[in-house]
């Protein structure tokens, strides 16, 4: 009864929320309420970019939305670089629904639900969920990064010994760099995960050949440039604003600690990559699971960004789908998704809900998310545990 209630909740909050989002996406220009953006409003800002930096225009000292590095516009360009802003919605809307099938039809593969009435329950979550009605509206990039990003992982995971899904798999990480504080910190699990470098230098040859190439479209040198970079995107992240919430960036600005920024950051990366290479071997979902809750922190991200938080939501049912075992790891994990879940549903609470309860709705929020991390964190390592074990009785 509750899986089907939640059903039709979900269907009605995914028809309404990305019915609006769609029109914002190729019609909307005016928001329809005053904490509302305007229709595509970052897709606007990422056309103007790319244009501009190949007509060789000083982006990072002249405009303040410069934040992305050079690699970011070339990756671009396929998709804005050669068509005007109208048309370029209406691209961005075709690809935006192909992403989202994409998206859907992995989760629901990979989720382990075995009904009828459990692959309905997790088409929806991608669709139902606020971030992903946000990010299309706006014209963000998630959507498209997401099954990108799952299905070059997870063939690098079980294709471990073909090279042609190597191949695959790493040009599907390149093309998530696009926006690097979203893929970034899964560059450990390219890495890490098939016990072989190959993946992970052609991704880097890759990404340095993008940058190369998009450095030859400025008069400025690459050190120039980067440096203007993050000087740009350093003053931008610290900046709260509507929807610029729930990272390390914005609570070290609040407490006047921006020269502590980039350190924590990087700290909080290392840590990640050490503890991927330690549990290396658990399962893939519970390692991307983790990976998405310190790319949601470790830098600046908006309310869109959120739809990260997806990974570990299949995680969650993957864990409850395992069914009775003697720690209630099940229960626990039904419980965890159940509250992420309603605090994720369209259209969210962080603009919806009036001051101060929208403040109560994101520390609610965060805390549901710091507690499932603590949860994953401990299942790999029990996964680590018995492995370990399982190792030493076959060698004695």
């Amino acid at each position: 009864m509750l899986m089907r209630a939640a059903i039709v909740i979900m269907a009605m909050a995914s028809v309404v929320w990305l019915g609006y989002q769609f029109w914002r996406l190729l019609w909307g220009s005016a928001p329809i309420w005053h904490t509302s953006p305007t229709g595509a409003v970052d897709l606007k800002l990422l056309h103007q970019l790319v244009h501009e930096w190949f007509a060789g225009r000083p982006v990072y000292r002249e405009l303040s939305t410069a934040v992305h590095p050079p690699a970011t516009y070339v990756l671009l360009w396929p998709m804005l670089g050669w068509l005007e802003v109208g048309p370029a919605r209406w691209l961005w809307a075709v690809t935006t629904v192909v992403a989202l099938t994409a998206l859907v039809y992995v989760v629901v593969r990979e989720s382990g639900a075995d009904s009828s009435l459990e692959r309905a329950f997790v088409a929806l979550i991608p669709c139902s969920i606020y971030a992903t009605g946000a990010a299309i509206g706006n014209g963000q990039l998630i959507v498209h990064l997401l099954p990108m990003l799952l299905v070059g992982l997870l063939l690098l995971h079980r294709r471990r010994r073909e090279r042609q899904a190597h191949v695959l798999a790493s040009a599907l990480i390149l093309a998530t760099l696009v926006k690097p504080t979203i893929s970034v910190p899964f560059l450990w699990l390219v890495l890490f995960v098939p016990s072989f470098p190959g993946p992970i230098s052609l991704v880097a040859l890759g990404y340095c050949l993008l940058t190369l190439f998009a450095v030859s479209f400025q008069d400025s040198t690459l050190t120039v440039l980067l440096h203007d970079w993050n000087a740009r995107s350093s003053s931008v992240a610290v900046a709260g604003g509507q929807g610029n919430v729930a990272n390390l960036h914005v609570w070290l600005g609040s407490l006047g600690l921006k020269e502590w920024i980039l350190p924590t950051s990087l700290a909080l990366l290392l840590a990640l990559g050490l503890w991927s290479y330690r549990h290396r071997h658990v399962d893939i979902w519970i390692l991307m699971g983790v990976t998405a809750y310190v790319a949601r922190f470790w830098t600046y991200h908006r309310w869109y960004d959120d739809a990260l938080i997806l990974l570990p939501i299949v995680t969650l049912f993957r864990i409850a789908k395992r069914g009775p075992s003697d720690h209630a790891e099940d229960v626990i994990a039904g419980v965890l998704l159940g509250a992420t879940l309603l605090l994720m549903l369209a259209p969210g609470g962080l603009f919806l809900l009036p001051p101060p309860w929208n403040t109560v709705y994101l520390v609610g929020q965060v805390m549901v998310w710091i507690v499932t991390l603590l949860f994953l964190l401990g299942q790999a390592q029990a996964e680590n545990r018995m492995r370990t074990a399982g190792t030493k009785e076959v060698g004695t």
